[in-house]
């Protein structure tokens, strides 16, 4: 079954051609990183305006580095929630139009589902049951991944995620967007142990996160010298603020899998790229003979392939919207 797929859920207009879920005939991306570099920052309707200039390109394109047409393609599988709500709206209603075109049905899928997906497309033996920590901009979640749509958040950020945690760390360090990159780069050639920051816990929700606090402290350090007129050593810093990052992330996510009885664990999302964090995981995993799972970097970050994976279990599902398909800027994995 082959299925194409959409994604505009911030500032990448994507899609892809996936055949059974699994197998990526193409996958073609069109980043706005660039533009959005002068803001610091992705610029709402800025990224809306160049999702429409795209996505016709971007799907032809998608269709012809498959080597298919239209007349081939089973299923359309489109980005719904949750996301900017003007550049979701612009994939659903392309979609949608599509959709009606060709007579093909429409499958709406939620964009942290696409992210744990990415995983079947690199690892063609994993199947659920498995616990996942999904870690984006956006989101910081552990999910038990019962069955392909069958999800419950155990665990998940009170206020910032860590990828947004990341970003507004580095852009006060003075990294350009996006800052999470750069700030793990530095953080290689830095000392983890020189500042001590803060490892906030959330009480009596062991596997609940809470980011603010330490983003907090980074800032005010960077200000404080900066009032002195003194400067930190960035890679230090850097290394420090990962560190502590990915201690939070790593010790509520192997608890819950104790806790739960989970030994097969998934990272996903794009902090899924960060280096530290795929080794910690790896490290606490090898140590209890655990399965540890997470997608290459070109599919950590926003793309269609992931869409149309998990597309595909939506329409094995029976999951299939109408016309009346809405985009929703927040909803529930659930």
């Amino acid at each position: 079954m082959k299925i194409l797929s959409i994604e505009s859920s911030c500032d990448e207009t994507a899609a892809a051609v996936v055949e059974d879920g699994r197998r990526v005939l193409s996958n073609v991306v069109a980043s706005q990183v660039e533009e959005h570099k002068l803001y610091g920052g992705v610029v709402p309707e800025i990224a809306s305006r160049r999702h429409c200039e795209a996505i016709n390109g971007v799907v032809k394109k998608a269709l012809d580095d498959a080597g298919v047409s239209l007349d081939e393609i089973d299923a359309l599988a489109v980005t719904y929630a949750p996301g900017l709500i003007g550049a979701l709206l612009v994939g659903v209603n392309f979609a949608k139009g599509l959709s009606l075109a060709a007579g093909l049905p429409l499958v709406p899928v939620h964009h942290l589902r696409s992210h744990i997906a990415s995983n079947y497309i690199s690892h063609k033996e994993l199947e659920p049951p498995f616990l996942c920590l999904v870690v984006s901009g956006g989101h910081s979640h552990i999910v038990e991944v019962k069955d392909y749509t069958d999800m419950k958040v155990i665990g998940k950020t009170r206020d910032d995620a860590a990828g947004e945690a990341f970003d507004k760390a580095a852009r006060t360090m003075g990294m350009p967007y996006p800052g999470g990159i750069h700030l793990d780069r530095a953080a290689e050639d830095g000392d983890p142990l020189s500042f001590r920051l803060p490892h906030p816990r959330v009480e009596g929700a062991p596997y609940d996160f809470s980011f603010s606090g330490l983003k907090t402290a980074v800032i005010n350090l960077i200000h404080n010298a900066s009032q002195k007129g003194s400067t930190l050593p960035v890679n230090d810093l850097s290394a420090s603020f990962r560190k502590a990052v990915v201690d939070s992330l790593t010790d509520n996510f192997i608890r819950a899998a104790e806790d739960l009885g989970y030994k097969t664990l998934v990272l996903a999302g794009g902090v899924s790229a960060n280096s530290l964090l795929r080794r910690r995981i790896s490290e606490e995993c090898d140590k209890r003979g655990w399965r540890c799972y997470y997608p290459p970097i070109e599919l950590c970050g926003d793309n269609g392939a992931m869409v149309g994976a998990q597309g595909y279990y939506e329409y094995l599902a029976g999951n299939i919207a109408g016309t009346d398909l809405n985009a929703r800027a927040t909803m529930t994995i659930e």
